[in-house]
Protein backbone atom coordinates (compact mmCIF):
# COMPACT_ATOMS: atom_id res chain seq x y z
CA UNK A 1 0.00 0.00 0.00
CA UNK A 2 3.00 2.32 0.45
CA UNK A 3 3.58 2.42 -3.32
CA UNK A 4 -0.14 2.91 -3.89
CA UNK A 5 -0.31 5.92 -1.59
CA UNK A 6 2.91 7.43 -2.96
CA UNK A 7 1.80 7.22 -6.60
CA UNK A 8 -1.59 8.79 -6.03
CA UNK A 9 -0.20 11.45 -3.72
CA UNK A 10 2.37 12.52 -6.33
CA UNK A 11 -0.21 12.47 -9.11
CA UNK A 12 -2.84 14.42 -7.24
CA UNK A 13 -0.43 17.00 -5.86
CA UNK A 14 1.65 17.65 -9.01
CA UNK A 15 -1.10 17.51 -11.59
CA UNK A 16 -3.62 19.98 -10.28
CA UNK A 17 -5.82 21.90 -12.73
CA UNK A 18 -8.55 24.48 -12.54
CA UNK A 19 -11.96 23.06 -13.22
CA UNK A 20 -13.28 23.66 -16.70
CA UNK A 21 -16.86 24.76 -16.13
CA UNK A 22 -15.88 27.24 -13.44
CA UNK A 23 -13.32 28.96 -15.70
CA UNK A 24 -12.03 30.07 -12.35
CA UNK A 25 -8.96 31.52 -10.70
CA UNK A 26 -5.78 30.14 -9.12
CA UNK A 27 -5.80 26.75 -7.41
CA UNK A 28 -6.06 26.58 -3.66
CA UNK A 29 -3.29 24.93 -1.66
CA UNK A 30 -5.70 23.69 1.02
CA UNK A 31 -8.37 21.11 0.33
CA UNK A 32 -11.81 22.66 0.65
CA UNK A 33 -14.45 20.56 2.42
CA UNK A 34 -17.74 19.81 0.68
CA UNK A 35 -20.06 22.79 0.86
CA UNK A 36 -23.28 20.93 0.34
CA UNK A 37 -24.64 17.45 0.35
CA UNK A 38 -27.85 16.13 -1.13
CA UNK A 39 -29.37 12.73 -0.53
CA UNK A 40 -31.75 10.46 -2.35
CA UNK A 41 -33.00 7.70 -0.07
CA UNK A 42 -35.06 4.66 -0.90
CA UNK A 43 -38.08 3.95 1.29
CA UNK A 44 -36.85 1.42 3.83
CA UNK A 45 -39.75 1.65 6.26
CA UNK A 46 -40.28 -2.09 5.94
CA UNK A 47 -37.73 -4.55 7.28
CA UNK A 48 -34.49 -4.01 5.43
CA UNK A 49 -33.42 -6.97 3.28
CA UNK A 50 -29.93 -8.34 3.70
CA UNK A 51 -27.61 -6.96 1.03
CA UNK A 52 -24.07 -7.96 0.25
CA UNK A 53 -23.14 -4.53 -1.08
CA UNK A 54 -22.39 -1.47 1.00
CA UNK A 55 -25.36 0.27 2.56
CA UNK A 56 -24.47 3.71 1.14
CA UNK A 57 -23.65 4.52 -2.48
CA UNK A 58 -21.47 7.64 -2.48
CA UNK A 59 -21.31 9.74 -5.65
CA UNK A 60 -19.21 12.90 -5.90
CA UNK A 61 -19.61 15.71 -8.42
CA UNK A 62 -19.35 19.50 -8.85
CA UNK A 63 -22.94 20.22 -9.84
CA UNK A 64 -26.32 18.50 -9.87
CA UNK A 65 -26.52 17.66 -13.58
CA UNK A 66 -25.78 13.94 -13.20
CA UNK A 67 -27.75 13.81 -9.96
CA UNK A 68 -30.85 14.89 -11.85
CA UNK A 69 -30.25 12.40 -14.65
CA UNK A 70 -29.61 9.63 -12.13
CA UNK A 71 -32.84 10.42 -10.30
CA UNK A 72 -34.93 10.44 -13.48
CA UNK A 73 -33.44 7.57 -15.46
CA UNK A 74 -32.09 5.24 -12.77
CA UNK A 75 -33.64 5.75 -9.34
CA UNK A 76 -37.15 6.52 -10.56
CA UNK A 77 -36.87 3.49 -12.85
CA UNK A 78 -36.59 1.34 -9.71
CA UNK A 79 -32.99 0.34 -10.31
CA UNK A 80 -31.60 1.24 -6.88
CA UNK A 81 -31.73 -1.93 -4.74
CA UNK A 82 -33.80 -1.85 -1.57
CA UNK A 83 -31.72 -1.01 1.46
CA UNK A 84 -29.24 1.17 -0.43
CA UNK A 85 -28.99 4.86 0.42
CA UNK A 86 -27.73 7.07 -2.41
CA UNK A 87 -25.69 10.02 -1.19
CA UNK A 88 -24.50 12.77 -3.52
CA UNK A 89 -21.69 15.02 -2.33
CA UNK A 90 -21.69 18.22 -4.40
CA UNK A 91 -18.68 20.55 -4.16
CA UNK A 92 -18.80 23.56 -6.53
CA UNK A 93 -15.89 24.14 -8.88
CA UNK A 94 -14.96 27.64 -7.71
CA UNK A 95 -11.30 28.05 -6.68
CA UNK A 96 -10.62 24.40 -7.48
CA UNK A 97 -12.74 23.37 -4.48
CA UNK A 98 -14.09 20.20 -6.07
CA UNK A 99 -10.73 18.73 -7.00
CA UNK A 100 -9.20 19.71 -3.66
CA UNK A 101 -12.00 18.07 -1.66
CA UNK A 102 -12.06 15.02 -3.93
CA UNK A 103 -8.28 14.61 -3.71
CA UNK A 104 -8.38 14.68 0.07
CA UNK A 105 -11.22 12.14 0.17
CA UNK A 106 -9.45 9.82 -2.26
CA UNK A 107 -6.22 9.99 -0.28
CA UNK A 108 -8.23 8.89 2.77
CA UNK A 109 -10.25 6.28 0.88
CA UNK A 110 -8.32 3.32 2.28
CA UNK A 111 -9.09 4.20 5.90
CA UNK A 112 -12.58 5.65 5.41
CA UNK A 113 -15.53 3.83 6.93
CA UNK A 114 -17.61 1.70 4.58
CA UNK A 115 -20.44 4.23 4.53
CA UNK A 116 -18.05 7.05 3.57
CA UNK A 117 -16.01 5.37 0.84
CA UNK A 118 -16.47 7.00 -2.56
CA UNK A 119 -18.04 4.66 -5.11
CA UNK A 120 -18.44 6.91 -8.14
CA UNK A 121 -17.02 10.34 -8.89
CA UNK A 122 -17.25 12.62 -11.90
CA UNK A 123 -14.38 14.24 -13.80
CA UNK A 124 -14.19 16.67 -16.70
CA UNK A 125 -12.23 16.48 -19.93
CA UNK A 126 -9.51 18.96 -19.02
CA UNK A 127 -8.35 17.10 -15.93
CA UNK A 128 -9.55 13.55 -16.60
CA UNK A 129 -6.03 12.21 -17.15
CA UNK A 130 -5.01 13.36 -13.67
CA UNK A 131 -7.32 10.72 -12.20
CA UNK A 132 -7.12 8.21 -15.04
CA UNK A 133 -3.35 7.86 -14.56
CA UNK A 134 -3.77 7.34 -10.82
CA UNK A 135 -4.45 4.16 -8.84
CA UNK A 136 -7.68 5.61 -7.48
CA UNK A 137 -9.70 4.82 -10.61
CA UNK A 138 -10.73 1.35 -11.73
CA UNK A 139 -10.65 -0.27 -15.16
CA UNK A 140 -14.30 -0.31 -16.22
CA UNK A 141 -13.82 -3.63 -18.05
CA UNK A 142 -11.48 -5.70 -15.84
CA UNK A 143 -12.46 -4.26 -12.46
CA UNK A 144 -16.01 -2.95 -12.77
CA UNK A 145 -17.31 -5.63 -15.11
CA UNK A 146 -18.57 -3.84 -18.18
CA UNK A 147 -17.95 -5.73 -21.42
CA UNK A 148 -16.47 -4.69 -24.73
CA UNK A 149 -19.96 -5.17 -26.13
CA UNK A 150 -21.46 -2.77 -23.58
CA UNK A 151 -19.25 0.13 -24.71
CA UNK A 152 -19.06 -0.76 -28.41
CA UNK A 153 -21.66 1.83 -29.41
CA UNK A 154 -19.95 4.81 -27.78
CA UNK A 155 -18.03 7.52 -29.56
CA UNK A 156 -14.40 6.37 -29.46
CA UNK A 157 -13.01 9.73 -28.37
CA UNK A 158 -15.05 9.50 -25.15
CA UNK A 159 -13.09 6.33 -24.36
CA UNK A 160 -9.71 7.64 -25.52
CA UNK A 161 -9.84 10.59 -23.13
CA UNK A 162 -10.13 8.24 -20.13
CA UNK A 163 -7.68 5.56 -21.30
CA UNK A 164 -4.50 5.32 -19.27
CA UNK A 165 -0.96 4.72 -20.53
CA UNK A 166 -1.44 0.97 -20.12
CA UNK A 167 -4.56 0.91 -22.29
CA UNK A 168 -7.09 0.57 -19.45
CA UNK A 169 -10.35 2.51 -19.84
CA UNK A 170 -10.92 4.23 -16.49
CA UNK A 171 -14.22 6.04 -17.02
CA UNK A 172 -17.36 6.26 -19.12
CA UNK A 173 -19.72 9.08 -20.13
CA UNK A 174 -23.38 9.47 -21.04
CA UNK A 175 -22.60 12.42 -23.32
CA UNK A 176 -20.40 13.38 -26.23
CA UNK A 177 -19.59 17.07 -26.63
CA UNK A 178 -18.80 18.15 -30.21
CA UNK A 179 -18.94 21.90 -30.76
CA UNK A 180 -20.84 24.17 -33.13
CA UNK A 181 -21.27 27.90 -33.69
CA UNK A 182 -24.62 29.22 -32.45
CA UNK A 183 -25.72 32.40 -34.24
CA UNK A 184 -28.56 34.86 -33.82
CA UNK A 185 -30.92 34.39 -36.75
CA UNK A 186 -32.20 37.97 -36.67
CA UNK A 187 -28.67 39.39 -36.71
CA UNK A 188 -27.63 37.03 -39.52
CA UNK A 189 -30.56 38.29 -41.60
CA UNK A 190 -29.46 41.87 -41.04
CA UNK A 191 -25.77 41.22 -41.75
CA UNK A 192 -25.91 38.45 -44.37
CA UNK A 193 -29.43 38.80 -45.71
CA UNK A 194 -30.32 35.27 -44.61
CA UNK A 195 -30.63 33.10 -41.52
CA UNK A 196 -30.61 29.83 -43.46
CA UNK A 197 -28.06 27.50 -41.79
CA UNK A 198 -26.65 26.31 -45.11
CA UNK A 199 -25.97 29.84 -46.31
CA UNK A 200 -24.72 31.03 -42.93
CA UNK A 201 -22.30 28.08 -42.80
CA UNK A 202 -20.98 28.99 -46.24
CA UNK A 203 -20.34 32.52 -44.98
CA UNK A 204 -18.46 31.21 -41.92
CA UNK A 205 -16.75 28.12 -43.33
CA UNK A 206 -13.15 29.41 -42.92
CA UNK A 207 -11.46 31.78 -40.49
CA UNK A 208 -10.89 34.27 -43.30
CA UNK A 209 -14.62 34.28 -44.06
CA UNK A 210 -15.36 34.50 -40.34
CA UNK A 211 -13.24 37.65 -40.20
CA UNK A 212 -15.08 39.13 -43.20
CA UNK A 213 -18.44 38.57 -41.48
CA UNK A 214 -17.06 40.18 -38.31
CA UNK A 215 -16.21 43.26 -40.36
CA UNK A 216 -19.70 43.37 -41.89
CA UNK A 217 -21.32 42.86 -38.50
CA UNK A 218 -19.30 45.71 -37.03
CA UNK A 219 -20.47 48.02 -39.79
CA UNK A 220 -24.04 47.21 -38.76
CA UNK A 221 -23.39 47.91 -35.08
CA UNK A 222 -22.92 44.30 -33.93
CA UNK A 223 -20.09 42.41 -32.27
CA UNK A 224 -18.97 39.15 -33.83
CA UNK A 225 -18.06 37.55 -30.51
CA UNK A 226 -18.71 38.52 -26.92
CA UNK A 227 -15.17 38.39 -25.58
CA UNK A 228 -11.66 37.09 -25.42
CA UNK A 229 -12.33 33.44 -24.68
CA UNK A 230 -15.23 32.63 -27.00
CA UNK A 231 -13.20 31.11 -29.80
CA UNK A 232 -10.48 29.63 -27.59
CA UNK A 233 -11.68 26.03 -27.60
CA UNK A 234 -11.99 26.01 -31.36
CA UNK A 235 -8.27 26.75 -31.56
CA UNK A 236 -7.03 24.82 -28.51
CA UNK A 237 -8.78 21.60 -29.54
CA UNK A 238 -7.03 21.65 -32.90
CA UNK A 239 -3.44 21.90 -31.70
CA UNK A 240 -0.67 19.84 -33.32
CA UNK A 241 1.14 19.04 -30.05
CA UNK A 242 0.26 18.45 -26.39
CA UNK A 243 0.78 21.33 -23.97
CA UNK A 244 3.80 19.53 -22.46
CA UNK A 245 6.50 17.50 -24.23
CA UNK A 246 8.32 14.38 -23.01
CA UNK A 247 10.88 16.53 -21.21
CA UNK A 248 8.14 18.35 -19.25
CA UNK A 249 8.71 21.53 -21.25
CA UNK A 250 5.67 23.70 -21.98
CA UNK A 251 4.85 23.90 -25.70
CA UNK A 252 3.05 26.96 -27.09
CA UNK A 253 1.32 25.51 -30.13
CA UNK A 254 0.93 27.57 -33.32
CA UNK A 255 -2.83 27.28 -33.00
CA UNK A 256 -2.79 28.96 -29.59
CA UNK A 257 -0.74 31.76 -31.13
CA UNK A 258 -3.38 32.10 -33.85
CA UNK A 259 -6.05 32.50 -31.15
CA UNK A 260 -3.97 35.22 -29.49
CA UNK A 261 -3.49 37.06 -32.79
CA UNK A 262 -7.14 36.86 -33.79
CA UNK A 263 -8.41 37.89 -30.36
CA UNK A 264 -6.04 40.86 -30.20
CA UNK A 265 -7.20 42.04 -33.62
CA UNK A 266 -10.89 41.52 -32.76
CA UNK A 267 -10.39 43.47 -29.53
CA UNK A 268 -8.51 46.34 -31.16
CA UNK A 269 -11.09 46.66 -33.94
CA UNK A 270 -14.09 46.45 -31.60
CA UNK A 271 -15.33 43.11 -32.91
CA UNK A 272 -15.91 41.82 -29.37
CA UNK A 273 -17.27 43.18 -26.08
CA UNK A 274 -14.13 42.41 -24.02
CA UNK A 275 -16.00 39.93 -21.87
CA UNK A 276 -14.70 36.72 -20.32
CA UNK A 277 -16.50 33.41 -20.10
CA UNK A 278 -19.21 33.26 -17.43
CA UNK A 279 -19.12 36.97 -16.55
CA UNK A 280 -22.23 39.17 -16.55
CA UNK A 281 -21.43 40.86 -19.87
CA UNK A 282 -20.95 37.50 -21.58
CA UNK A 283 -24.29 36.21 -20.26
CA UNK A 284 -26.11 39.41 -21.18
CA UNK A 285 -24.70 39.30 -24.71
CA UNK A 286 -26.59 36.02 -25.22
CA UNK A 287 -29.91 37.51 -24.17
CA UNK A 288 -32.65 39.69 -25.65
CA UNK A 289 -30.62 42.91 -25.43
CA UNK A 290 -27.47 41.35 -26.83
CA UNK A 291 -25.97 42.47 -30.12
CA UNK A 292 -23.49 39.63 -30.64
CA UNK A 293 -23.58 37.60 -33.84
CA UNK A 294 -22.84 34.27 -32.21
CA UNK A 295 -21.12 31.99 -29.71
CA UNK A 296 -18.98 28.87 -29.93
CA UNK A 297 -20.73 26.25 -27.83
CA UNK A 298 -20.78 22.49 -27.44
CA UNK A 299 -23.78 20.30 -26.73
CA UNK A 300 -24.30 21.08 -23.04
CA UNK A 301 -23.82 24.81 -23.60
CA UNK A 302 -26.50 25.25 -26.23
CA UNK A 303 -29.31 23.42 -24.51
CA UNK A 304 -28.60 24.62 -20.99
CA UNK A 305 -26.44 27.75 -20.68
CA UNK A 306 -27.35 29.52 -23.93
CA UNK A 307 -31.04 28.67 -23.61
CA UNK A 308 -31.17 30.00 -20.07
CA UNK A 309 -29.40 33.22 -20.98
CA UNK A 310 -31.70 33.77 -23.96
CA UNK A 311 -34.84 34.01 -21.83
CA UNK A 312 -36.28 37.35 -20.73
CA UNK A 313 -38.08 35.74 -17.79
CA UNK A 314 -36.15 33.00 -15.96
CA UNK A 315 -37.70 29.57 -15.72
CA UNK A 316 -39.71 28.94 -12.54
CA UNK A 317 -37.81 26.97 -9.92
CA UNK A 318 -37.88 23.25 -10.57
CA UNK A 319 -39.14 23.52 -14.15
CA UNK A 320 -36.92 21.67 -16.64
CA UNK A 321 -37.47 19.85 -19.91
CA UNK A 322 -37.43 16.55 -18.01
CA UNK A 323 -39.28 17.47 -14.82
CA UNK A 324 -42.33 19.00 -16.53
CA UNK A 325 -42.15 19.15 -20.35
CA UNK A 326 -45.49 20.93 -20.74
CA UNK A 327 -44.64 23.63 -18.20
CA UNK A 328 -41.19 24.00 -19.75
CA UNK A 329 -42.70 24.54 -23.20
CA UNK A 330 -45.16 27.09 -21.87
CA UNK A 331 -42.42 28.95 -19.98
CA UNK A 332 -39.93 29.12 -22.86
CA UNK A 333 -41.70 29.61 -26.17
CA UNK A 334 -42.13 33.32 -26.84
CA UNK A 335 -39.88 34.14 -23.89
CA UNK A 336 -37.00 36.48 -24.76
CA UNK A 337 -35.20 35.36 -27.91
CA UNK A 338 -36.17 31.71 -27.62
CA UNK A 339 -36.18 30.44 -31.21
CA UNK A 340 -33.85 33.16 -32.55
CA UNK A 341 -30.71 31.00 -32.51
CA UNK A 342 -29.48 28.61 -35.17
CA UNK A 343 -26.35 26.45 -35.34
CA UNK A 344 -23.70 25.75 -37.98
CA UNK A 345 -20.39 23.90 -38.04
CA UNK A 346 -18.41 27.12 -38.19
CA UNK A 347 -14.83 27.51 -39.45
CA UNK A 348 -13.30 24.52 -37.63
CA UNK A 349 -14.34 21.27 -35.97
CA UNK A 350 -13.83 21.07 -32.19
CA UNK A 351 -15.18 19.69 -28.92
CA UNK A 352 -15.63 21.28 -25.50
CA UNK A 353 -15.92 19.62 -22.14
CA UNK A 354 -17.92 16.61 -21.03
CA UNK A 355 -18.38 14.64 -17.82
CA UNK A 356 -17.16 11.11 -17.07
CA UNK A 357 -18.09 8.61 -14.38
CA UNK A 358 -15.11 7.00 -12.66
CA UNK A 359 -15.33 4.03 -10.30
CA UNK A 360 -13.26 4.62 -7.18
CA UNK A 361 -10.77 2.05 -5.95
CA UNK A 362 -12.07 0.72 -2.65
CA UNK A 363 -15.76 0.97 -3.58
CA UNK A 364 -17.91 -1.61 -1.83
CA UNK A 365 -20.72 -1.23 -4.37
CA UNK A 366 -19.10 -2.36 -7.61
CA UNK A 367 -22.10 -4.39 -8.80
CA UNK A 368 -24.32 -1.31 -8.49
CA UNK A 369 -21.63 0.91 -10.03
CA UNK A 370 -21.50 -1.48 -12.97
CA UNK A 371 -25.26 -1.27 -13.45
CA UNK A 372 -25.24 2.53 -13.23
CA UNK A 373 -22.50 2.76 -15.84
CA UNK A 374 -24.23 0.28 -18.13
CA UNK A 375 -27.66 1.92 -17.89
CA UNK A 376 -26.59 5.57 -17.93
CA UNK A 377 -23.74 5.44 -20.47
CA UNK A 378 -24.20 2.31 -22.60
CA UNK A 379 -27.92 1.60 -22.96
CA UNK A 380 -29.19 3.02 -26.29
CA UNK A 381 -32.79 3.29 -25.08
CA UNK A 382 -31.81 5.33 -22.03
CA UNK A 383 -29.49 7.58 -24.02
CA UNK A 384 -31.94 8.31 -26.83
CA UNK A 385 -34.59 9.11 -24.22
CA UNK A 386 -32.24 11.58 -22.52
CA UNK A 387 -31.62 13.28 -25.88
CA UNK A 388 -35.31 13.49 -26.69
CA UNK A 389 -36.08 14.87 -23.24
CA UNK A 390 -33.20 17.34 -22.90
CA UNK A 391 -31.93 17.95 -26.47
CA UNK A 392 -28.45 16.99 -25.22
CA UNK A 393 -26.15 14.89 -27.41
CA UNK A 394 -25.60 11.48 -25.82
CA UNK A 395 -22.90 8.87 -26.17
CA UNK A 396 -24.34 6.28 -28.54
CA UNK A 397 -23.52 6.48 -32.23
CA UNK A 398 -26.48 4.47 -33.48
CA UNK A 399 -28.97 6.40 -31.35
CA UNK A 400 -27.64 9.79 -32.44
CA UNK A 401 -27.49 8.77 -36.10
CA UNK A 402 -31.13 7.69 -35.92
CA UNK A 403 -32.16 11.10 -34.56
CA UNK A 404 -29.94 12.86 -37.11
CA UNK A 405 -31.92 11.13 -39.87
CA UNK A 406 -35.31 11.81 -38.25
CA UNK A 407 -37.09 14.59 -40.11
CA UNK A 408 -39.50 15.00 -37.20
CA UNK A 409 -36.80 15.67 -34.61
CA UNK A 410 -36.20 19.37 -34.03
CA UNK A 411 -35.18 21.93 -31.42
CA UNK A 412 -37.74 24.64 -30.80
CA UNK A 413 -35.01 26.76 -29.22
CA UNK A 414 -33.02 26.57 -32.46
CA UNK A 415 -35.93 27.61 -34.65
CA UNK A 416 -36.93 24.05 -35.56
CA UNK A 417 -33.45 22.93 -36.58
CA UNK A 418 -32.24 19.34 -36.11
CA UNK A 419 -28.99 20.17 -34.31
CA UNK A 420 -28.25 16.48 -33.65
CA UNK A 421 -27.51 16.06 -37.35
CA UNK A 422 -24.73 18.66 -37.14
CA UNK A 423 -23.40 17.33 -33.83
CA UNK A 424 -23.26 13.78 -35.20
CA UNK A 425 -21.15 14.96 -38.11
CA UNK A 426 -18.91 17.08 -35.91
CA UNK A 427 -18.30 14.20 -33.49
CA UNK A 428 -16.66 12.18 -36.26
CA UNK A 429 -13.80 14.66 -36.49
CA UNK A 430 -12.86 14.90 -32.81
CA UNK A 431 -9.17 14.13 -32.27
CA UNK A 432 -7.91 13.35 -28.75
CA UNK A 433 -4.31 12.61 -29.70
CA UNK A 434 -2.89 15.79 -28.17
CA UNK A 435 -4.47 15.90 -24.72
CA UNK A 436 -2.33 16.03 -21.58
CA UNK A 437 -2.87 15.90 -17.80
CA UNK A 438 -2.05 19.62 -17.68
CA UNK A 439 -4.74 20.87 -20.05
CA UNK A 440 -7.04 22.29 -17.38
CA UNK A 441 -4.50 24.53 -15.70
CA UNK A 442 -2.60 25.62 -18.81
CA UNK A 443 -5.74 26.41 -20.78
CA UNK A 444 -6.92 28.61 -17.93
CA UNK A 445 -3.57 30.30 -17.34
CA UNK A 446 -2.99 31.24 -20.99
CA UNK A 447 -6.40 32.89 -21.16
CA UNK A 448 -5.87 34.72 -17.88
CA UNK A 449 -2.37 35.92 -18.74
CA UNK A 450 -3.32 37.33 -22.14
CA UNK A 451 -6.32 39.35 -21.02
CA UNK A 452 -3.93 42.15 -20.04
CA UNK A 453 -2.39 41.96 -23.52
CA UNK A 454 -5.78 42.13 -25.21
CA UNK A 455 -6.67 45.12 -23.02
CA UNK A 456 -3.41 46.82 -23.96
CA UNK A 457 -2.01 47.05 -20.42
CA UNK A 458 1.01 44.80 -21.15
CA UNK A 459 2.88 43.82 -24.29
CA UNK A 460 2.98 40.35 -25.83
CA UNK A 461 6.27 39.27 -24.28
CA UNK A 462 5.18 40.33 -20.80
CA UNK A 463 1.90 38.42 -21.12
CA UNK A 464 3.75 35.33 -22.34
CA UNK A 465 6.24 35.51 -19.49
CA UNK A 466 3.37 35.94 -17.02
CA UNK A 467 1.81 32.80 -18.43
CA UNK A 468 4.97 30.75 -18.05
CA UNK A 469 5.50 32.03 -14.52
CA UNK A 470 1.95 31.12 -13.46
CA UNK A 471 2.18 27.75 -15.20
CA UNK A 472 5.38 26.74 -13.41
CA UNK A 473 4.02 27.96 -10.09
CA UNK A 474 1.00 25.72 -10.62
CA UNK A 475 3.01 22.77 -11.92
CA UNK A 476 6.54 22.94 -10.43
CA UNK A 477 7.62 19.89 -12.42
CA UNK A 478 7.18 21.78 -15.71
CA UNK A 479 9.76 23.96 -17.44
CA UNK A 480 9.60 27.09 -19.55
CA UNK A 481 10.93 26.66 -23.10
CA UNK A 482 14.46 27.94 -23.70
Amino acid sequence: MIKFKRIIALTLVMIMGLTFVACGNDTSDVATPPVSEEKDTKDVSQSEPEVKAGKVLNIWGWNTEFQGLFKTYFEDAGLVPDGIEVKFTIVPNEDNAYQNALDEALLNQETASDDEKIDLFLVEADYALKYVESDYTLDIIKDVGLTDGDIAGQYKYTQEIVTDSNGAIKGTSWQATPGLFAYRRSIAKDVLGTDDPVEVQEALSTWDKFYDVAEKASAKGYKMLSGYDDSYRTFSNNVSNPWVDKDNTIVLDDNIVKWIEQTKEFTDKGYNNKSTLWDDQWAADQGPSGKVFGFFYSTWGINFTLLGNALETPLPDGITATSDPDAFKEATEGNGIFGDYGVVEGPQNYYWGGSWLCAATGSDNLELVQEIMRTMTCDPDTLITITKDTQDFTNNIEAMESLAADDNFASAFLGGQNHIKLFAESAKGIDMSNISPYDQGLNEEIQTAFRDYFNGTVDYDTALNNFYTAAVEKYPNLKKPN
